[in-house]
């Protein structure tokens, strides 16, 4: 009885202790960073892209989450045959997660087809922007 009590304690001082993390594996957390792009700027996009690149440099890019949203005019960058588009899948191997506004595309009457094959979508990049502002991301606007 008294052994079943011991097992019983540390089965929940255990859980407790994973619950808390002082048992867990896991990394230490990352630091994320959300870049807004909205200007058809090439200078801009450079200028982000230079921003990704530098805190990945600086943090370890397994310790830095960076995303880049474009809307508005900043969407023409991410089109398979923009200035950028070399410069953008460089990111994106790198880790970096690109995404196009679906609501601006529609509006300029752009077609995933239009667009650098290596980027991901969201439905509403401002939105896009926000929820990761909720969920503690750092937002940048160079």
């Amino acid at each position: 009885m008294k052994l079943r009590s011991i097992f019983l304690a540390l089965a929940i001082t255990g859980g407790s202790l994973l619950a808390s993390g002082y048992a867990s594996s896991e990394p230490a957390p990352q630091h994320k960073i959300v870049l807004q792009v909205s200007d058809g700027d090439a200078a801009k996009w450079n200028l982000v892209l230079n921003v990704a690149n530098n805190a990945q440099k600086e943090l370890g890019a397994d310790k830095i989450q960076v995303e880049i949203v474009a809307f508005g005019p900043g969407i023409g960058m991410l089109k398979f045959d923009a200035v950028t588009a070399n410069r953008i899948n460089e990111a994106i191997k790198s880790g970096v997660k690109v995404v196009a506004c679906e609501n601006t595309m529609g509006a300029q009457k752009l077609v995933k087809a239009d667009m650098n094959s290596a980027i991901s979508y969201v439905p509403a990049g401002v939105i896009e922007i926000m929820n990761r502002q909720q969920e503690g991301w750092a937002y940048v606007r160079p």
